[in-house]
């Protein structure tokens, strides 16, 4: 006979799987943060809300409130939680709520087409904002308090609205999270229709658009968003594929180097002399103040109107605080070399300086990260042939 008590044993665990929801990737201080501004949010708006409308009105409206308060502080970044979703979603749901009451009625039928009405509408303008729809509910369902405001409903709805933004505008930006979202921006260091070099290999934009088509819904990322993500698991496992290699472990020490007052055609002859393209200047403490490198000089050359530091003599009287960069892109020698990647391919940048501790301890540059990855390729093919 068989143990029915073994079978519904093995199979409970697997029943159970499906209750918990799944894992969110934050902290116990993240959940406080968005809880406080969650409850500083809905107090404030429905306080000035219930100060201009009255208290029958703030109540009618306080649900769609509390839906949007916890998008705005709990998930920041997401698509719908930003300030042209609930500022769009608010006052199209509204207006759209309120013309369909005026010519159907205050019916639950209505509501429900204002609701369908206001998605399609918030799809359109891309303002989807999930809260909107219940806006719509209240309007065409209003009580009394709301109802005698006719087509002036949309106020106390933008009122919360606004509100709610301005507040979690302040509050998210004041508690170290950057809102709303904003793109990256695109340097087009050599003025060209190239792409980047990161992005001259691996996935497309076309590609991104196919995988977010293939989900067959809404997803609630941007191509940008896709980007980031896809961009931060392959630097993971890269990290991980490569090991410990580090700056210090690729980086140069013995090192060239010049002080504010060098005259420029020292500066040159030492670039010539170790055929460097870059000097770090240092001052007396010895700590990084300054870099000039060979375009530095040629603009030197440019503003000057004449080639005479290509003469003997010439930039005798020009020291390099007139001409380095300052202050320095530096990275720290713990930093993984992958890292590196970004900053010495599509930053513009050719080489950096390594600082501990305030003192110019080495330099990295272009030809030190190509040799450590080419090194760590050999290996790793070394290791699968075993």
């Amino acid at each position: 006979m068989t143990d029915t008590t073994d079978v519904t044993a093995q199979h409970a665990p697997r029943r159970l799987t499906i209750f918990p929801g799944r894992q969110l990737h934050t902290r116990p201080r993240e959940w406080l943060r968005a809880a406080c501004g969650a409850a500083l949010g809905l107090f404030f708006s429905v306080w000035l809300c219930q100060l201009v409308f009255g208290p029958a009105v703030a109540v009618l409206l306080i649900g769609p409130l509390g839906a949007s308060a916890i998008l705005l502080f709990a998930v920041p970044s997401g698509a719908l939680a930003q300030p042209w979703s609930i500022f769009g979603s608010y006052l199209i749901s509204a207006l759209v709520a309120t013309l369909v009451a005026q010519l159907g009625g205050h019916s639950i039928e209505m509501a429900a087409v204002a609701v369908a009405l206001s998605l399609l509408v918030m799809f359109a303008l891309r303002c989807l904002h999930p809260p909107g729809g219940a806006v719509a509910l209240c309007v065409v369902l209003a009580g009394p308090a709301l109802q005698a405001l006719g087509e002036k409903a949309v106020l106390p709805v933008m009122l919360n609205a606004v509100t709610l933004l301005a507040t979690a505008l302040l509050y998210n930006n004041l508690t170290g999270v950057r809102y709303p979202k904003r793109p990256q921006p695109q340097v087009d260091l050599h003025h060209t229709s190239d792409r980047t070099p990161e992005m001259r290999v691996g996935f497309t934009d076309a590609d991104l658009d196919a995988a977010l088509n293939d989900f067959g819904g809404f997803v609630d990322l941007t191509r940008e968003d896709l980007t980031q993500l896809i961009d931060k698991v392959e630097a993971s496992a890269l990290r991980r594929s490569m090991g410990a290699i580090h700056v210090r472990d690729i980086m140069s020490r013995d090192l060239r180097c010049a002080t504010p007052e060098t005259r420029v055609r020292e500066a040159l002859d030492l670039l010539h002399t170790h055929r460097l393209r870059v000097l770090p200047v240092l001052d007396a403490e010895q700590a990084l103040v300054g870099i000039v490198s060979l375009t530095d000089l040629a603009n030197f050359v440019g503003r000057s109107g004449s080639f005479r530091l290509l003469r003997r003599g010439g930039g005798e009287k020009s020291p390099l605080s007139e001409v380095m960069t300052s202050p320095v892109i530096a990275v720290v020698p713990d930093l993984h070399i992958t890292q590196l990647v970004p900053m010495l391919s599509s930053q513009g940048l050719h080489c950096l300086p390594v600082v501990e501790q305030g003192r110019l301890v080495g330099m990295v540059t272009q030809t030190d990260l190509i040799a450590a990855l080419q090194r760590s390729m050999l290996m790793t093919i070394r290791a699968g042939a075993d």
